[in-house]
């Protein structure tokens, strides 16, 4: 393991003794150390735990028939399958429920992709997970070296019950940006905690989209190894009827002088439809010079659905050059209808331009024209079967 990464997981360790204490449970790779949570905890109370097929009480065991993973990399990559006993997995970040450790306690194998230092990537790395409809624990590991920039496509489809944990290792002065992609069948349930390590001067870009499954929820994390790190996270969410989608994030600010930056937006329709978003930022007290501000918004399309949008911020040092929050739940907004209808567009299509435009400036934080291209195809979509 390079000096570089090995002291990433140095300040990683001792931030996680600091966030620890705000946490019902301190963080561990052992299941045992959580106790099974019957949904009136902080964390999980917005949950619904029957419908987490057993992944949260330990009776969800993996088959052969879980999930098929396919790695696409250009030259110069290195694309890996280890063993449990590999010492970059957990580099990132230790998890902090039952369902991650329960994940991290039961997968087999795990796939690390790792770019060298100073590498600057074209092409986008590809990660297929496709579901084969089976029960899956699984562990991802992305690691850039010093200076190195990469896009990392992990694109989700078919069906499977599926909990898992990434890590994202960004060296010093390298730029990531990762579009995760949740384009699941109906039935499918996907728990995973995303782990981001930040190095100094680095940049951390993270695109998360969720239409499909039954249940989704995602728990992205960052930190950083290093003063001057940036983090940028953006999310994307469609949630029909019956769905229920929850992102609940964490930005530690645990050094100074590092910035982040939080948009989610989401849109519902139908009858219980229910999003979730969780944004935690922690400036803690050595953190000086935090420039930092999380927004959700949320646009909600018909009758029966629900949101629940907290955002939270924690400070603990006045030396910050900025920090704010936001949170925004509505229906669509009639002025503008209006001026699209009095220029003789008609309702239905006056309502779609309003959503296109809503999500406009997420999709294109991608940065893969096909992934784009997709994705509007499957907003669209969505609105033809609100009109259906």
């Amino acid at each position: 393991m390079g000096s570089t990464t090995a002291g990433a997981i140095a300040v990683a360790a001792e931030a996680l003794s600091t966030v620890a204490t705000r946490m019902s449970a301190p963080p561990s790779f052992d299941v045992a150390d959580f106790p099974v949570p019957h949904g009136r905890e902080e964390e999980w109370r917005f949950t619904p735990l029957e419908r987490l097929r057993g992944l949260h009480d330990g009776t969800a065991i993996a088959t052969g028939t879980g999930v098929k993973v396919v790695v696409e990399a250009p030259e110069g990559v290195t694309v890996e399958t280890v063993g449990r006993d590999d010492a970059r997995l957990g580099s990132a970040g230790i998890p902090v429920d039952r369902v991650a450790a329960q994940a991290y306690s039961a997968f087999e194998q795990a796939g690390v992709v790792t770019v060298p230092k100073e590498t600057v990537l074209t092409e986008p790395i590809r990660i297929a997970v496709h579901g084969e409809g089976g029960v899956a624990y699984g562990h991802q590991v992305v690691e850039l070296g010093a200076f190195a920039e990469a896009v990392v496509v992990i694109d989700h489809t078919g069906d499977a019950v599926l909990a898992s944990n990434v890590d994202f290792v960004v060296g010093d002065g390298a730029r990531l940006t990762v579009v995760s992609l949740q384009d699941w069948d109906e039935k499918a349930v996907h728990v995973s905690q995303h782990n981001a390590l930040i190095g100094r001067d680095a940049t951390f870009k993270s695109v998360v989209v969720t239409f499909g499954g039954d249940l989704v929820r995602l728990h992205p994390r960052v930190r950083y190894a290093g003063p001057g790190g940036e983090a940028q996270l953006f999310g994307l969410y469609f949630t029909d009827a019956g769905q229920h989608q929850e992102h609940r994030l964490l930005v530690d600010h645990n050094v100074p002088h590092c910035s982040s930056n939080v948009v989610y937006k989401g849109a519902l329709q139908g009858e219980d439809a229910h999003a979730v978003w969780i944004g935690d930022v922690l400036i803690e007290a050595r953190a000086e010079g935090t420039d930092t501000y999380e927004m959700n918004r949320n646009l909600v399309l018909t009758d029966g659905a629900r949101v629940d949008s907290v955002p939270n911020l924690e400070i603990e040092t006045g030396e910050i050059v900025g920090a704010g929050h936001a949170s925004a739940t509505g229906r669509f907004d009639d002025e503008q209808l209006f001026y699209l209808m009095a220029r003789g567009i008609p309702e239905m299509d006056a309502r779609r331009l309003v959503v296109r435009g809503f999500f406009a400036e997420l999709v294109q934080q991608i940065g893969v024209p096909d992934i784009e291209e997709r994705l509007l195809a499957k907003i669209e979509e969505e609105l033809e079967a609100a009109v259906a």
